[in-house]
């Protein structure tokens, strides 16, 4: 086994799949021995208490008169190069193209080049901001002048290279989850807080944004709740919250679901569920279904983005058209139906997660593109992930 590493860790540290993703990450890298050291402007929220291997610098913003807006993106890239020369990092890995990419481009430039990064695409920095004619350059420069970059699903590097005609090697990294915190619990004092007995509980796990379609959360709901006697549990806030809630007033829904706002303890709350659902318009990989098939929780999603890599359609849950509430309540009453067949999906649920997308594979997928850009050979071994 190669020397450890010293890594450096950009990431935007509150709530979102790419925080948790990069702050998970850097857990299991610190576990196995390399120090990691978290640059951003505070503390990433999965990051909890003291672990060994792991530190934290904060970038902090001088307010100065003469600027507008204080400038973050120029103090990040300086507290990267000064971390980074004072640490003597091996490489840095940022999450996101614009800014953070950019900001490492800077730093490497600060310290003379003496640095490799490693640049992971989630979605946003091109599904949203590459549609941007003005930001697409600098995304450009930012992907082509990274060591390596990975992405979280085959369809995001089809999309990256195709807006941004990109032609260096993309490598696919999924997403994953740690198995000793996503399974499934036994909480059914917590489940009898939300259900008589019989009922079935649908959820739904997100930012509340337009893009994530909770609209059509609630129109799938009511039309199961005609048939199966459920629950709707809401877990998140965003912009279209109040629009959502309005809905369901509206809809005469409002005795049937439940707003539990932010949920730190996801799996404990995934758990509870018999089914999530995941409408979404754009979502490069979708790892609150990874969430909750990790937790044994099939999922009733859209065709969209990434989701097909993720949910087998018709093994770990079921996949419409986007838009098409009716053929995902229809799929919905289906398995809730048949108690058989929602075991089985189940099942299914457990080993695709703890296989595919197990910690220990991806963790050691990227160790090996960090030697790989360092230039050192490495024996880094394939991890067995079992059930």
């Amino acid at each position: 086994m190669a020397r450890p590493l010293k890594i450096g860790i950009t990431c935007y540290p509150t709530l979102g799949g790419s925080g948790v993703v990069a702050t998970e990450l850097g857990k299991l890298l610190a576990e196995k021995g390399h120090e990691i050291h978290f640059i951003t402007h505070s503390i990433p929220f999965r990051l909890g208490q003291f672990k060994k291997n792991i530190f934290f610098h904060e970038v902090e913003v001088n307010d100065y008169y003469v600027f507008r807006y204080p400038p973050y993106d120029l103090s990040l890239a300086s507290k990267m190069a000064q971390v980074a020369k004072m640490q003597q990092l091996d490489l840095l890995h940022v999450h996101y193209a614009v800014p953070h990419a950019i900001c490492a481009l800077l730093a490497k430039q600060m310290i003379g080049g003496d640095i490799k990064t490693v640049t992971t695409l989630h979605g946003t920095d091109i599904t949203v901001l590459a549609q941007d004619e003005s930001l697409k350059d600098l995304i450009r420069l930012a992907i082509n002048s990274s060591d390596a970059v990975t992405a979280v699903s085959q369809d995001l590097i089809n999309e990256t290279k195709e807006l941004l005609e990109i032609d260096n090697p993309i490598d696919l990294t999924y997403n994953f989850v740690d198995k000793r915190i996503y399974y499934p619990r036994s909480c059914a004092n917590f489940r009898s807080d939300f259900v008589r007995d019989g009922e079935k509980i649908l959820m739904h796990i997100s930012n509340f944004r337009p893009v994530k379609r909770v609209g059509d959360v609630v129109d799938i709901f009511a039309k199961v709740a005609e048939e199966v006697p459920s629950r709707l549990l809401l877990v998140g806030e965003g912009p279209d919250l109040p629009k959502i809630q309005h809905k369901i007033r509206s809809m005469g829904l409002a005795d049937r679901v439940h707003f539990l706002g932010k949920q730190d303890d996801v799996a404990h709350v995934i758990s509870i569920a018999d089914l999530m659902l995941l409408p979404s318009e754009k979502e490069s990989f979708g790892l609150v279904a990874l969430e909750a098939m990790a937790c044994g929780v099939p999922t009733i999603g859209s065709v969209a983005g990434g989701i097909p890599e993720l949910v087998t359609h018709g093994e770990t849950g079921f996949l419409a058209p986007i838009g098409d509430t009716d053929t995902m309540a229809e799929h919905a009453i289906t398995l809730l139906r048949n108690e058989a067949m929602y075991q089985k999906f189940r099942e299914a649920c457990l080993h695709r997660a703890r296989t595919r997308f197990c910690n220990d594979l991806i963790t050691a997928e990227y160790e090996r593109i960090y030697y790989r850009v360092l230039g050192i050979e490495a024996d880094v071994p394939q991890p067995i992930c079992s059930e």
